[in-house]
């Protein structure tokens, strides 16, 4: 029996469809869903008759973040070399001529919320959940947290998410500036098709424009997060936190 493709590529009009298709691990981004990903993000930014992109997540979840039961790298260099991919996809959506919207039912957290924010706009069902809890398990931000997150909401309050791993819904999400918009439970998806049909009105070359002026300073910020998350990847504590998470129980970090 065939297995059904672990990234969904649809069309409405100008505007391409991309679901995360591992609804029984809520879209954890494993590798080969990384891949496929980036695969339908070239494609889309290769066809002159796609005018926005958005991005959802099937049964009920956006993303749940990274594969934690993956992420076995034994080395830095190893540890470096896995960014190599997930900072290309980073860079594609931010830097890319289209306009992307993230349409968010469910949970969006840790790479999740990155994926979430790399794209322009971000549509939230009203019961939709957000957090950055990477120091639980023993990591740091990634997906370019650390150049978006402060930017949308301001660096105080990206502070307070990234230190303390709390998590927020939808109504206080739009509140601080996270998300752009909410939608009903489960019409998170057609409130973002409508955007995109929006945007279809805007001259294409003014949006691409606008957007390699946005993604200024992103390069640092990867390269920093590169190199850091190669080095709190091979503590103890990160050990520990994955351990617990994979054990559900709470960690018992040592600050080594």
């Amino acid at each position: 029996m065939t297995e059904p493709p672990i990234v969904l590529e649809d069309r409405q009009g100008s505007t391409t469809i991309l679901t995360l298709n591992r609804p029984e691990r809520r879209n954890a981004l494993s590798m080969p869903m990384r891949e496929a990903l980036m695969a339908a993000v070239d494609r889309a930014e290769s066809d002159r008759g796609v005018r926005a992109v958005v991005i959802t997540g099937a049964g009920g979840n956006f993303c749940a973040g990274g594969d934690i039961a993956a992420m076995n790298q034994r080395d830095v260099a190893a540890s470096r070399d896995r960014f190599r991919f997930g900072h290309r996809m980073v860079r594609a959506v931010m830097a890319s001529s289209k306009p992307y919207l993230a349409a968010v039912e469910g949970w969006a957290v840790g790479a999740g919320l990155g994926m979430a924010l790399i794209c322009d706009t971000v549509v939230a069902a009203e019961d939709a959940g957000f957090g950055a809890g990477f120091g639980k398990i023993g990591l740091i931000p990634d997906w370019g947290l650390l150049h978006t997150l402060p930017r949308r909401i301001g660096e105080a309050k990206a502070r307070q998410m990234v230190l303390y791993c709390e998590t927020m819904r939808a109504p206080e999400a739009l509140a601080i500036g996270l998300v752009d918009h909410t939608a009903p439970k489960g019409e998170a998806l057609a409130t973002a098709l409508k955007r995109a049909e929006a945007l279809a009105n805007i001259a294409p070359q003014s949006i691409a424009m606008c957007k390699s002026y946005f993604v200024q300073g992103l390069a640092e910020t990867l390269e920093w997060e590169r190199n850091s998350q190669a080095l709190v990847s091979l503590t103890a504590d990160h050990a520990e936190g994955k351990a617990a998470f994979l054990e559900k129980r709470a960690p018992n970090f040592q600050g080594s």
